[in-house]
């Protein structure tokens, strides 16, 4: 008897799930719904769309030859029916059977299945604000929001994008690169919070504003403006006036289907699924947006909605539904974006997640060119490692900068799931080669520093304790070890300099008895000032990690 198989969804992790269980068992009968008339699409290519530097949407729904994946492709390349404009509107568990409603109104019909896999997805939220369905107010997620984005992106008019996340940062690039004057605003007091830790943030922050975005953090939004269009966002800073506004606040998971049919729902909000993404009905897969997942680190159930996930899962549903076995473990939350001339990204725990979730942290700030440093493209790029600091178990990086942000976050993302400590990593055999890394990488370098904070070797403080410190006017020394020009072009208000090249000539001009923290550009020569004060009798001495460059506060210059 042939296998049915029906899937609701044919995006990512739909149209895998599909084409998989196709491969896996060629005589099954496979039906894919969906509502729309686009399937199968790179949502997450929409930004670059907009902003001109993919010019046909149909480059989004495309193979890497050239190949729209349109359910003729479907059907002839994968054998798969594709049935879109086709609405799911009820499962029928104890028969099988879906209840579908064409958009053409011919009345509804049925579909039966043996194995069924939800991959509904997710929708962007709305907020339930005055003023929400004026014209000019619209989301980012199918590729009709897209081509609309795009119509009405005008150079010379002005943009909002509510929501510094992902899609906001991204679709602020491409609006500024349309020629609008942006204005983006984040109700939190830094953006992309959960994916950077503030100081992260704030490094990010600052080359957005360079490029002429007006970012406003820890604003919230009470309702929109305008007669027959929307003319401006009324905030609690004030009215940013925008003939274009852009609602990227995130997404909640598509589970209306699953809920009325009486499937559990976890306790993300999102559909629950075990390890071979089954429901709470055996019959019953769900992947992607949809479902919920596991955090890796810390085992606990989360809802993480990213392409390349749904892409997994979709693999993984298939195969099950088709009759093999597989599994998915979970995700580290490994996410990445370009800003401008920025990369940005983090996998695993930032630093608020880790203690949140319990941990005692030991974290490293370590900013350094992405290759060496005398090759001609070499960029600056700077790291952020979070270990739990009882067993030197990695677990989250963050990088940013113009530099290769991709290669370390994808080594960090290795290193965790198999649960490495900042030892392993250190010893870790990554290719060198002047154009592509330093002799000692990125990565390697600030294992380094955390297995010498680890061990007692290195005393480092945040440069966000150093700024506590300045509020609340502790007495101690901010030593400047870096050189008189270097100081003079940028420094911190209040810290003394001291070259370290004349450090050891100095030390008479400093006290034994206050706490000094030393700092230089990356504040490789603030550990050796530590070092150098430690040898020479002063106990109270540490140094500020990242120095200069992860300063995330106002500089004199």
């Amino acid at each position: 008897m042939t296998l049915r198989i029906v899937i609701i969804g044919a995006n990512a992790a739909g149209a895998k799930a599909a084409a998989k269980a196709k491969r896996m068992n060629p005589e099954a009968s496979i039906t894919v719904i969906d509502r729309g008339s686009f399937i199968s699409y790179g949502a997450c290519g929409i930004p670059y769309f907009v902003s001109d530097t993919v010019c046909d949407e149909k480059e989004l729904m495309s193979t890497p030859v050239g190949v729209v994946r349109d359910p003729a492709f479907f059907w002839k390349v994968k054998g798969v029916e594709v049935l879109t404009e086709t609405e799911a509107v009820a499962i029928d568990r104890k028969n099988r059977r879906v209840e579908l409603k064409t958009s053409a109104g011919a009345g509804n019909s049925f579909i039966e299945y043996d194995k069924l896999i939800l991959a509904t997805g997710s929708f962007p939220v709305i907020p339930p604000l005055a003023g929400c369905e004026l014209p000019g107010i619209i989301t980012v997620k199918s590729i009709e929001d897209a081509i609309i984005l795009k119509e009405q992106a005008i150079s010379g008019k002005r943009a909002c994008v509510i929501g510094a996340g992902l899609i906001g940062l991204e679709t602020v690039e491409a609006l500024s690169m349309r020629g609008m004057h942006v204005t983006l605003v984040e109700m939190q007091a830094q953006i992309l919070p959960g994916v950077l830790d503030l100081e992260m943030a704030r490094m990010l922050e600052q080359h957005i504003r360079e490029k002429g975005v007006e970012v406003v953090t820890s604003c919230c939004v009470s309702g929109f403006g305008g007669n027959g269009q929307v003319e401006g966002v009324i905030t609690d800073h004030g009215t940013f006036a925008a003939d274009l506004v852009v609602l990227a606040i995130g997404a909640r998971p598509n589970v209306g289907l699953a809920r009325t049919s009486g499937l559990f729902i976890g306790e993300t909000g999102a559909i629950a699924v075990d390890s071979n993404l089954r429901t709470s009905d055996p019959d019953i897969y769900a992947c992607g947006d949809c479902c919920e997942t596991t955090n890796l680190v810390t085992g606990a159930k989360i809802y993480a909605p990213l392409g390349s996930t749904a892409n997994k899962q979709g693999r993984v549903a298939g195969i099950n539904a088709a009759g093999g076995e597989d599994t998915f473990a979970g995700v580290l939350g490994t996410a990445i974006l370009k800003v401008f001339d920025f990369s940005a990204g983090k996998t695993g725990l930032t630093e608020v997640a880790a203690r949140a979730a319990g941990y005692q942290v030991e974290t490293v700030l370590s900013p350094a060119p992405d290759r060496a440093h005398f090759y001609p493209e070499a960029k600056p790029i700077a790291l952020k490692l979070v270990a739990d600091k009882a067993t030197g178990r990695l677990l989250g990086l963050q990088a940013v900068g113009p530099g290769a942000a991709d290669k370390r976050i994808d080594a960090a993302a290795t290193a965790i799931s198999f649960r490495a400590t900042a030892d392993q990593i250190s010893h870790l055999d990554l290719a060198y080669a002047p154009p592509f890394s330093a002799a000692m990488d990125n990565l390697i370098v600030a294992a380094d520093i955390l297995k010498n904070k680890l061990n007692g070797h290195a005393r480092g403080i945040s440069p966000a304790e150093v700024k506590q410190m300045m509020d609340d006017e502790d007495d101690f020394i901010l030593l400047d070890v870096r050189s008189p020009a270097e100081h003079a072009a940028v420094r911190i208000a209040g810290a003394k300099l001291v070259p370290l090249g004349v450090l050891r000539e100095k030390l008479d001009t400093l006290p034994k008895d206050k706490e000094i923290i030393a700092f230089c550009k990356i504040s490789l020569r603030g550990y050796e000032a530590q070092k150098i004060l430690n040898a020479a009798g002063f106990d109270k001495v540490r140094f500020m990690d990242g120095g200069i460059l992860t300063w995330p506060y106002a500089l004199e210059k």
